[in-house]
């Protein structure tokens, strides 16, 4: 796919930030956009059942993916589906329990990983390219498609302890006890990982982001090895099926670590949290690739005079240069929508 033409044929905000054009007006999107705080969201998911029910029903997830598109005119819209698909493809049991998060067998040690199958099972993955295909058959010529997976470190974390739990600790004693077992839990999840992108990209979405939610709990040598290594080897085994693939990577919390992971990973653009200083992402990230963020979910929350502040400054400090403006992670669940309706507004104006 020539660049010209990934810009000039469809005119995408998005896709044209990533061949570096400068949008005065950055394109928009929100993590976690579909989702509880929309009234539309609930009704579906009511009607779904349970929360994985939702995910494998390509009708439904297709429609609460297009949701916030209709309602916001965003200039992306993000497949709708779950960072733990992935385990659940590899042969482990995971659940959504209401009110207390995803359940999974944990796997505390070598023996746990016998069980693990060697691939990811298509056939369990094939509902989630249908929900891709139907998005993008709905979508207009101006809004593009994103799909993603979670990095190999954070969905390990869930893998090991079974559930989040503060720091994930359990993943990380099992990584300091036995890195040699971690290491092919980790590399399993990396080929996962390229398979299930390239699977998406393959049934039509144009941008992937990799989601690296548990990134900043690492120091600095744990997270050069479960971070950035198996992020950089993602990144090379998508391309070397799709040569083009337009790649976000998102490190949460990574806070002095996000050079080194940009600059090793290979990403196409990177993802900054709101607790990340704009000015820095200007100087030493934008330059190099497109930044996107930061705006903190709770300001959004808020609303008003902070909100107006949190864009202000998001705008100020990396409007300048290849911004895909964002939050600084997921949209809270108790957001009001005038508040998305006043940001998008003031981003807009």
């Amino acid at each position: 796919m020539e660049e010209a033409g990934l810009v000039g044929a469809v005119g995408k905000k998005l896709l044209s930030v990533f061949v570096g054009k400068h949008e005065t007006v950055p394109p928009v999107w929100l993590m976690r956009q579909a989702g509880r705080y929309l009234p539309e969201y609930r009704a579906v998911r009511e009607k779904a059942g349970g929360f994985l029910d939702l995910c494998f029903n390509p009708e439904l997830a297709a429609e609460v993916t297009l949701q916030p598109v209709r309602r916001f005119g965003f200039d992306a819209a993000i497949l709708f589906s779950d960072i733990l698909v992935v385990p659940l493809a590899l042969g482990r049991k995971v659940e959504f329990l209401a009110g207390e998060g995803p359940k999974l067998e944990p796997i505390g040690d070598a023996a746990g990983l016998v069980a693990l199958r060697e691939t990811v099972d298509q056939n369990v993955l094939a509902p989630v390219y249908e929900t891709v295909r139907r998005v993008k058959a709905a979508l207009d010529d101006r809004t593009a498609l994103i799909g993603f997976c979670g990095a190999p470190w954070t969905v390990a974390t869930y893998m090991v302890s079974g559930e989040a739990t503060p720091d994930q600790v359990p993943a990380r004693q099992f990584a300091y006890r036995d890195p040699d077992n971690f290491a092919r839990l980790i590399d399993q999840l990396v080929q996962a990982s390229i398979d299930y992108l390239v699977g998406q990209l393959k049934a039509g979405v144009e941008v992937v982001q990799i989601f690296d939610t548990w990134a900043g709990i690492l120091g600095s040598d744990q997270f050069d090895r479960w971070c950035i290594m198996p992020t950089q080897k993602i990144v090379e085994g998508v391309r070397r099926q799709i040569p083009e693939a337009k790649i976000i990577g998102f490190p949460r919390g990574a806070s002095a670590m996000v050079l080194p992971y940009l600059e090793m990973t290979g990403v196409s653009a990177i993802g900054i949290d709101w607790t990340f200083e704009r000015s820095i992402a200007r100087d030493m990230l934008q330059s190099r690739v497109p930044v996107q963020g930061n705006v903190d979910p709770l300001a959004l929350l808020a609303g008003g005079a902070a909100l107006d502040r949190e864009v202000d400054d998001v705008m100020k400090e990396l409007g300048g240069g290849p911004l895909v403006f964002n939050l600084g992670h997921g949209i809270l669940p108790e957001t009001p929508i005038a508040n998305v309706e006043r940001m998008l507004k003031r981003v807009r104006g």
